[in-house]
């Protein structure tokens, strides 16, 4: 099946902006993710659709990548087409080389095991401060009752009869160049040089099996969306001896309903009343660790930042914490009583022009500006 395009996963248009693919992005998390959608096998689907939409899209890169060749420019590098399939370099030059008689170089050597890629979800809090998750997953290992032979227990394993143990045929192909030798794998041994007089009855000659395997992955603070925690030698096993393949393991991070989060910095919006903004206060400012007090000045605008200095995200690697910004916004109350808008006209009579300092900067630059 085709893949969708990534603008249309996510609802936006193509000219849309970093932030409107963000909110996009969230909006739709938030709906599909699969905590709240419990069994259901399309939201989940569609939630790993969006991810990989997101992954792509929010960086510059990749997104001029896709804008340019669309998913034919992705391979390896948007959605990890790459781990364990696609035809990358490795895979063009090698035909060119068996074209040639050279096949031998890739079938001859020990050859690593196929990389795994595991997709898990993790709470924003979670990503802030670490966790530990058991995840599982199926992958070939060596055959239990054979040993990785292929035979049955007390029968011998003999050298291919087709090849005579190369684990390769050579046939001659006649071209306009001349003559070309192509080599190729043996098709009745599949390249190992060997045969087993009677199969294994539990790997039926291949000696590898199916296994759920478990494995504790430890997920450090400071994670974000789309972070890759690598574990070597968990992929798929190698052959003719090789290194088994590698387990990578890619964390999709849940939206907050409050906070969000750029690099290793906090970002949330506090309502205040008017009362609050002019009077000033102490506030209950939620953080990730909890609430902490802060207190505002008098005269505090709406749009007012402030900084709640190592209240952010530690560095994955130990390399100090960010910070919490606060944005105070100032709520108008649309709904007043008479009471409320008798003394509120009184306010008004009371100040005058002078206390609105802004204000009257401003029509003084007007009037600056239409002499």
């Amino acid at each position: 099946m085709s893949k969708r395009d990534y603008y249309e996963v996510l609802g936006i248009d193509k000219g849309s902006s970093p932030e409107d693919i963000k909110k996009a992005y969230r909006k739709l998390a938030m709906k599909l993710h699969p905590d709240k959608n419990p069994g259901d096998a399309s939201a989940e689907a569609k939630f790993k659709e969006v991810s990989e939409a997101y992954e792509v899209l929010s960086s510059p890169d990749k997104k001029q990548r896709y804008d340019q060749f669309g998913h034919a420019g992705m391979n390896g590098q948007g959605g990890f087409e790459g781990f364990g399939g696609g035809a990358g370099f490795e895979d063009i030059f090698g035909d060119i080389f068996d074209m040639f008689g050279g096949g031998s170089r890739r079938n001859r050597g020990p050859q690593k095991g196929s990389d795994v890629k595991y997709e898990t979800t993790i709470s924003f809090e979670e990503a802030a401060f670490g966790t530990e998750q058991t995840i599982q997953f199926h992958k070939d290992e060596t055959c239990h009752t054979c040993d990785g032979t292929g035979a049955k227990p007390g029968t011998s394993v003999k050298s291919c009869s087709e090849c005579n143990g190369a684990g390769e045929v050579r046939f001659v192909q006649r071209t306009p160049l001349g003559q070309i030798v192509n080599v190729r794998p043996c098709s009745k041994c599949r390249g190992t040089g060997k045969q087993v007089e009677v199969a294994c009855g539990t790997c039926h000659g291949k000696g590898l099996e199916r296994k759920l395997k478990k494995i504790k992955v430890k997920i450090p603070a400071g994670v974000d969306n789309g972070s890759v925690i690598s574990l070597r030698g968990e992929g798929e096993p190698g052959q003719k001896g090789g290194p088994h393949g590698d387990l990578y393991v890619v964390i999709r991070v849940m939206p907050h309903n409050l906070f969000e989060r750029e690099g290793y910095n906090i970002y949330c919006e506090i309502p205040i009343t008017f009362a609050q903004a002019t009077l000033g206060d102490e506030l209950e400012v939620p953080t990730l660790e909890g609430k902490v007090k802060y207190k505002i000045p008098e005269g505090t605008q709406t749009g007012t930042v402030f900084r709640l200095k190592g209240r952010g995200v530690n560095h994955p690697k130990g390399y100090g914490k960010g910070d919490q910004f606060v944005k105070i916004v100032v709520e108008v109350p649309k709904k007043l009583s008479e009471k409320q808008k008798e003394l509120l006209k009184e306010f008004a009579a009371a100040s005058g022009e002078d206390v609105h300092e802004q204000r009257k900067s401003f029509f003084e630059k007007v009037k600056e500006a239409l002499k």
